[in-house]
């Protein structure tokens, strides 16, 4: 994928987790799985970042992220909830899409591109209905995976 950011399948998930602490652990999980990484590592990075203050973006979004050593490029993961689950959002609303991201360590600007290409795909109307409609992880995945194959064009 030519994108800003990559995304696997492996990467997209329905989770069932209560809380951030479990989704935050599934997330990690994810990133684990698609992409060979530590799920400790992860965890611990991201639950870094997310001391700094809530990641959760408002209308029923979160996009914890964090930079990581030895990547290459920003790389992404995407879980829909079972359920809302409170996030501390901008908003006060609880959060039921929720787009991990991770970045190389000396990213730069290139991680803030990556947050704003995510923030864009979930400000999108459309979008946002349509991910909260999918009906499982392979719609999911092909949602985002169409968007960010044609942005890269």
């Amino acid at each position: 994928m030519n994108g800003i950011f990559a995304i696997k399948p492996e990467a997209v998930s329905l989770i069932e987790s209560d809380n951030k602490d479990e989704i935050l652990d599934d997330l990690s999980g994810l990133f684990a799985q698609a992409w060979s990484l530590d799920r400790t590592q992860v965890l611990e990075q991201l639950t870094e970042r997310e001391r700094l203050g809530s990641t959760g973006f408002g209308r029923g979004v979160a996009i914890p992220h964090a930079r990581f050593p030895n990547l290459r490029r920003p790389i992404a993961s995407f879980a829909k909830l079972a359920r809302p689950v409170a996030f501390e959002a901008s908003d006060g609303m609880p959060v039921d899409l929720v787009f991990g991201l991770l970045s190389p360590d000396n990213s730069g600007v290139k991680h803030l591109h990556a947050l704003a290409a995510v923030s864009r795909l979930v400000r999108d109307d459309r979008m946002h209905e349509a991910l909260s409609e999918a009906p499982d992880a392979d719609a999911l995945y092909g949602l985002i995976a169409n968007v960010t194959d044609r942005d890269a064009a």
